[in-house]
């Protein structure tokens, strides 16, 4: 059986193959790129609720009008996809980004007895 450390001696990955060097690093998210070019999370959250409340020619306008910025074309796009399609899961994504998702109810039942337990000082269930 190889030992475990082997693959860090000398002649190994990197040495035989440097063209597997990430130089660059790891590829950045996408909420990272748009804070570099100026988008803060507040921003991206203002620009879904300004076209969520646009009607559908306004929107087409956006998704067709290249002088529009990406964020706002992608938003407009995924948005008009779903309503062609008569589907909701874009827009519910983004309502949900934008508002928060709603809280939800719960309730839990029990036939179970509880038994409670008093020792000084402490209850016990």
């Amino acid at each position: 059986m190889p030992n475990k450390l082997d693959n860090l001696k000398k002649d190994n990955g990197f040495d035989k193959h440097p063209e597997r060097i990430n130089r660059n690093g790891r590829p950045k998210k996408i909420v990272s790129q748009l804070n570099e070019i100026g988008y803060s999370n507040s921003q991206v959250i203002d620009t879904i609720r300004n076209i969520v409340a646009l009607t559908e020619s306004e929107v087409k306008v956006i998704s067709n009008n290249k002088n529009y910025s990406m964020l706002e074309r992608i938003i407009a796009k995924a948005i008009l996809k779903d309503h062609s399609k008569g589907s909701l899961y874009n827009l519910d994504i983004l309502i949900s980004r934008a508002f928060g998702k709603p809280k939800e109810a719960m309730s839990v039942s029990s036939n179970e007895k509880i038994e409670v337990v008093f020792i000084k000082g402490k209850t016990i269930l």
